[in-house]
């Protein structure tokens, strides 16, 4: 019997697609994440985080075969560049100075979030090929002057490829739950993780821990369920402030994190720096995996468990409070329950010195003007030498201590 057809549908928003059959093809994903669940989109969508009204148009692209669903992406029509954090704005401001229009563009993404994973949703290599394809059709049908394809996983990227589209790569920084020895094995607790490091770093993380610790802050924590509806909204005044200090509206509202409480409680961790009895800052982690046990063995294996840092904001200064709230604690916290890898988030060279190793995050990019394809391409490859050089001297400089 001849195998069906594939079946193209878009869908102009998160909520008119089936959440089981969304979610059930993202488990199935060889780097699935938290942020690519239905929960999380339809968040974005009904909180007006990502909508049409903030520059974010939905156009989710899936394809069918005999009534089930076989691949599926998020993409948005973009009409500016902000919240994607692979910086285009100079091909954007090429475009206009040649009086051509840039924008819209299309964006296979999670609004927000530089956390590298699976973007082209698929059953098998097959079915990507074709979601790509369907793209990369409807792309060209629509005039949009390109399509960037942010923070994808390795299979997606060879997809893209594959495909003709262009890659570009950055650097993020991660932690891995692993001595640097010849058999790694997990750290038993934080001052197992210390003595892994040079004696410089070893001491300056103590001497950061310390500062905050004299200044009389202390750190609880909360998972899931747990996190109180206090917590949240207090959670939302550190956020919020972390943005109005750097003269921005935050991307995310209040009416997000209502519905990551109620729809998606397991996936978050949070902490809460006190201070003579009062809450003084916080930081918001995202987990992937169901809520490990409080009272995990120390130093075994979450296996395929991955923290992300996402949100952090402080009401007070207190020096060295960042590193406390968005390192160490979700570090020793990581190795009380055996995370694997906790991911810092983009960019931040200062990451190093707390052990968070640079990995390199990639992008694919495709542009309808073959001219400007040209000019990007030559661009992409000049920088892609710069990238890998960064990397290189990156990784000469580990915070580890030598091999015996």
């Amino acid at each position: 019997m001849a195998e069906s057809a594939i079946i193209t549908r878009v869908f102009d928003s998160p909520l008119e697609m089936d959440a089981n059959a969304w979610n059930a093809l993202l488990l199935q994903q060889p780097r699935p994440t938290p942020f690519l669940r239905h929960e999380y989109l339809a968040a974005l969508h009904t909180s007006a985080s990502a909508v049409p009204a903030t520059g974010w148009t939905p156009r989710f692209i899936t394809l069918w075969q005999s009534g089930t669903l076989v691949a599926a992406c998020p993409l948005y029509l973009k009409s500016h560049s902000r919240g994607e954090y692979v910086f285009d704005w100079a091909w954007a401001d090429a475009y206009q100075a040649h009086g051509l229009a840039y924008y819209p563009k299309a964006v296979v993404a999670v609004p927000f979030t530089p956390v590298p994973g699976t973007r082209w949703m698929a059953t098998n290599a097959a079915t990507r090929t074709a979601l790509v394809q369907a793209v990369l059709g409807w792309c060209e049908a629509a005039g949009v002057s390109s399509l960037h394809v942010l923070f994808a996983d390795g299979e997606d990227v060879a997809a893209c490829a594959a495909e003709g589209l262009m890659l570009r790569h950055t650097v993020q920084f991660h932690w891995c739950n692993a001595k640097p020895t010849h058999k790694p094995e997990t750290f038993v607790d934080f001052e197992d993780f210390l003595t892994s490091l040079s004696q410089e770093k070893r001491k300056k993380i103590r001497q950061e821990r310390r500062r905050v610790a004299d200044a009389g802050v202390r750190f609880r924590w909360s998972l899931g369920s747990d996190i109180s509806e206090a917590d949240w909204d207090f959670f939302y005044r550190c956020y919020e402030r972390t943005y109005l200090e750097h003269g921005n509206l935050p991307y995310l509202s209040r009416s997000f994190f209502h519905r990551m409480q109620s729809d998606m409680p397991d996936q978050w961790l949070l902490f809460v720096a006190e201070r003579e009895g009062r809450s003084i800052a916080s930081s918001l982690i995202a987990i992937n995996s169901a809520a490990p046990s409080a009272s995990g063995i120390k130093g075994s294996k979450n296996s395929g468990a991955v923290a992300y840092g996402r949100y952090w904001g402080a009401l007070e200064r207190v020096d060295c409070l960042h590193f406390e709230a968005c390192y160490y604690q979700p570090l020793e916290w990581c190795i009380a329950h055996g995370i694997e890898r906790f991911e810092g988030g983009a960019q931040g060279e200062h990451k190093m010195a707390r052990a968070l190793l640079p990995v390199q995050a990639s992008s694919a990019h495709w542009l309808a003007h073959p001219a400007f394809a040209d000019a990007v391409e030559r661009y992409l490859e000049r920088e892609g030498a710069g990238v890998a050089q960064y990397l290189q001297h990156l990784e000469s400089r580990s915070p580890f201590k030598a091999s015996d």
